[in-house]
């Protein structure tokens, strides 16, 4: 393995490809720390301490800034991170089912793509100001902003700042995905996770003991440690393999006669993932879960009605009826996303294009309802894996008492996204070497 990695940096292209690649992510790192002027760091800092460990809004920080590559503050130049394009982003891609215009510029193939990431990036400046001025509106009331320092015009400032931070992680995406290695965006938003994993890190083996027995200050003892290590190495190999899993439906393609020479007639296959919707059903799910908890608390807060107070305990606490919940939206939503990335009606067309077809069914409509059918039950699957995933974190700090923040590194969305983007990294660096009769990293 590392005569491979060591062929990697010999090939020039690549080796430019992933330095160019690594001196934006470390420049990325940088706009994280840097500060809003006008904002009190001291005050911010205890803020952001006691925030992180309630529920309701310090959840909302939390999973905002997991999936939007920023800090849980937010008081930074890359404060909102690249969640307003991310949003644009998913927001144009379901107006393109059922808007006309757009789905007719999705299908005219580049310029049409071209077209649509400009409209995505109009919006994603939209966002910015909208939610960059609610965010220093939210830090004004809360005294958060330094005195003297909250006219309008420091203000404004520092909502053009936050803005501009958020298109230049945009731009340095779009650099990633030309000039570098990899998607650009998801390896922004994989630094962020990873940035995270230290202070985990640091907190578990801080309050770990060499004992078999805890301690009486609450540490981890090492049956604990042991067993959480086995768990994240067997995590991390599930979700690679169900990451990769495909169901691979057979095809034939149409034989041709010209003069006397015969082509066609090969036997191939059409691959469908298994988890065909990725990560997205897990942000949706989680994201819904989380504004009736918050709804409920500043409710339970303003009026001290005891049914209140039980229902924002059950979802608050990561109870019984919020797994329930998180698992039954996660199923719909991946049916939805599905339903949505994946049309069986134009692949059954591209087959019949291409001269090919599916052993046993007529092209057209029945290749059609064939593969909705294989791809409702493989879906089945891939929700049950998310599902799993998903809620790995809650099962493991209940059981074991670990400190959320240390269980969610042994599974959640942040895993997920973590081995999906590096799998994306090995194959596009694996592409490069068979190009030039290397063989892969993954071989």
């Amino acid at each position: 393995m590392i005569n491979k990695i060591l062929i990697v940096f010999t090939i020039p292209e690549l080796r430019n490809k992933i330095f160019l690649t690594l001196a934006l992510l470390c420049l990325y790192r940088v706009g994280w720390w840097v500060p809003l002027p006008i904002v009190d760091q001291s005050a911010m800092e205890s803020w952001t301490s006691q925030t992180q460990g309630s529920g309701g809004f310090g959840q909302v920080l939390n999973y905002m800034s997991m999936f939007s590559a920023s800090s849980v503050g937010m008081s930074t130049i890359f404060g909102l991170g690249i969640m307003p394009y991310i949003s644009a982003s998913i927001v144009f891609q379901l107006m393109a089912s059922v808007v006309p215009a757009l789905e007719k510029l999705q299908k005219e193939g580049e310029s049409g793509r071209k077209k649509i990431n400009e409209y995505t990036r109009y919006a994603t400046v939209v966002l910015c100001l909208f939610q960059s001025t609610m965010w220093i509106q939210y830090l004004n009331s809360s005294g958060l902003i330094i005195d003297g320092y909250n006219g309008f015009g420091y203000q404004l400032s520092a909502v053009l700042t936050m803005t501009a931070g958020t298109v230049f992680l945009m731009w340095m995406g779009e650099q990633i995905d030309e000039y570098g290695i990899g998607n650009g965006i998801s390896l922004l938003i994989m630094a962020g996770i990873l940035a995270r994993a230290p202070s985990a890190l640091f907190q578990l083996f801080s309050n770990a003991t060499l004992t078999l027995s805890n301690s009486s200050s609450g540490g981890y003892n090492l049956t604990t440690v042991l067993i959480l290590a086995a768990l994240f190495v067997a995590v991390i190999t599930g979700v690679i393999t169900m990451t990769q899993a495909q169901r691979r439906i057979p095809t034939q393609s149409a034989k041709h006669v010209r003069g006397r020479r015969v082509f066609g007639g090969q036997r191939q296959y059409l691959p469908l993932r298994i988890n065909q919707a990725g990560v997205m059903p897990i942000i949706f799910a989680s994201s819904l879960l989380m504004i009736p908890s918050f709804l409920l608390r500043a409710l339970a807060s303003a009026f001290p009605w005891e049914p209140l107070g039980f229902m924002t305990q059950t979802l608050g606490d990561r109870a019984y009826v919020y797994n329930v919940l998180y698992v039954a939206m996660i199923y719909f939503f991946c049916y939805f996303w599905t339903s949505i990335t994946f049309n069986p009606k134009d692949m059954a067309s591209n087959l019949k294009d291409v001269g090919s077809f599916i052993p046993g069914y007529r092209p057209g409509k029945r290749t059609a309802d064939y593969l909705e059918k294989v791809m409702l039950r493989i879906t089945y699957v891939g929700a049950a894996f998310l599902a799993v995933v998903a809620i790995i974190p809650t099962v493991v700090s209940g059981l074991l008492n670990v400190d959320y923040m240390v269980a969610s590194f042994f599974g959640g969305t942040g895993l997920l996204i973590v081995v999906s983007v590096a799998l994306d990294l090995v194959q596009k660096i694996d592409s490069h070497l068979v190009m030039r009769n290397y063989s892969g990293l993954m071989e």
